[in-house]
């Protein structure tokens, strides 16, 4: 029951989208050990409280569908077609309306202002420096002014034993999954034109949730 848009091809982010259109019909096999070990039991959590027209910023195969919540006018975006494709199946056996459309988040196709809330979850960590700051630009553009960004994404634990066993698996994540446990995103929030309303570990110290909505011009 999704509605899928085309768009153009993206511009940013090549080695992710190039990674997710080969994985596409595995990815979910490839992430089981992920997401049932951590990130299902996470991700009602992350949505909880939200309401309106809310965007799943690089969606993916639609892992975050099961955790809207009720009643939300839900639009989901990501730079793989392939990848798409498997969420629009998954919109059709959960029963759930979802927009879908193919597009990059340095460029995205929607309105200035259209999202009360925006989710980008494990999704900055596939983004590469140079594009961080344009993709968090494009989310401030389409979110309303009082509205809410949800960023989740992995971290390097301080732990020595946790932070070496995150190390030895980067060269993995990286190559399957062309993402990495340091994102450099926080570096951008303020260029971007965002502000931190809270940030928090959501599962020990490895995974971090940070809310921000776009700064009001003085």
């Amino acid at each position: 029951m999704s509605q899928t848009t085309p768009q153009t091809t993206p511009i940013a982010s090549l080695n992710a989208r190039r990674t997710y259109e080969r994985i596409a019909s595995v990815y979910d096999l490839l992430d089981a050990p992920y997401e049932i070990g951590l990130k299902r039991a996470l991700r009602r959590g992350v949505f909880e409280g939200l309401s309106g027209a809310i965007l799943d910023a690089g969606c993916g195969t639609g892992c975050n569908f099961v955790a809207y919540p009720a009643g939300v006018s839900a639009s989901g975006c990501d730079a793989s077609a392939a990848m798409l494709e498997r969420a629009r199946a998954r919109a059709e056996k959960l029963g759930l309306l979802v927009e879908l459309r193919r597009s990059d988040l340095t460029r995205l196709d929607w309105r200035d202002n259209r999202f009360d809330a925006i989710v980008a979850t494990f999704v900055f960590a596939c983004i590469e420096d140079h594009e961080q700051a344009a993709a968090l630009s494009e989310l401030r553009r389409v979110c309303k002014p009082d509205g809410e960004i949800r960023i989740v994404d992995y971290r390097l634990s301080p732990r020595p034993l946790v932070r070496a066993r995150q190390k030895l698996m980067s060269a993995w994540l990286n190559g399957t999954f062309a993402a990495t446990y340091t994102p450099t995103t926080e570096k951008y929030f303020d260029a971007a034109g965002l502000e931190v309303i809270e940030e928090k570990f959501i599962r020990s110290d490895v995974l971090k949730m940070i809310r921000l909505r776009p700064r009001k011009a003085n």
